[in-house]
């Protein structure tokens, strides 16, 4: 048994995007190199041994959402797509998303989820204020639940 999750977002985003911004969520989505500075999701640490065997942090950037292919563990294909619908009356930009995550991922692509939910087109956004961004579920339930952003944070099973 592994610990992965189906993640999929269908959403569009309501605001023109900067440049940068828009170069960053390309480089999550594997569709675009990295740029030069990271401001949606600033920092990846992870702690490396260097050559005297001591621990050391080191930042060691990767898409969080760039996965493309076959799926490993939830049948089908992984992608991501962002494009410019036509017709702009539901969001500037349209976002889908279907990715495989390990809970060790969780917070850091929670940080990509809560910025895309502060860009999102206010149908995705319920009276109680949180965002609806797509679906999660375990790799080997049938049962999809709510993948929503809360008071700026991602709101995990």
């Amino acid at each position: 048994m592994a610990d992965i999750y189906e993640l999929s977002l269908a959403l569009n985003l309501r605001e023109e995007l900067s440049e940068e911004e828009l170069a960053e969520l390309r480089w999550h989505l594997g569709s675009g190199p990295e740029p030069e500075r990271l401001r949606i999701v600033p920092a990846f640490p992870v702690v490396l041994v260097d050559d005297d065997g001591e621990p050391v942090v080191a930042d060691e950037p990767v898409p969080l959402l760039g996965r493309r292919g076959e799926a490993w563990k939830v049948d089908g294909a992984l992608v991501s797509v962002l494009l410019r619908p036509e017709d702009a009356r539901h969001g500037t930009w349209a976002l889908t998303v279907r990715q495989e995550i390990h809970p060790d991922e969780f917070d850091r692509t929670g940080e990509l989820l809560g910025w895309l939910a502060t860009k999102a087109h206010d149908r995705h956004r319920a009276a109680t204020g949180e965002v609806r961004l797509g679906w999660i579920r375990f790799c080997e339930s049938h049962r999809f639940e709510p993948l929503v952003v809360r008071d700026g944070r991602t709101v995990w099973p």
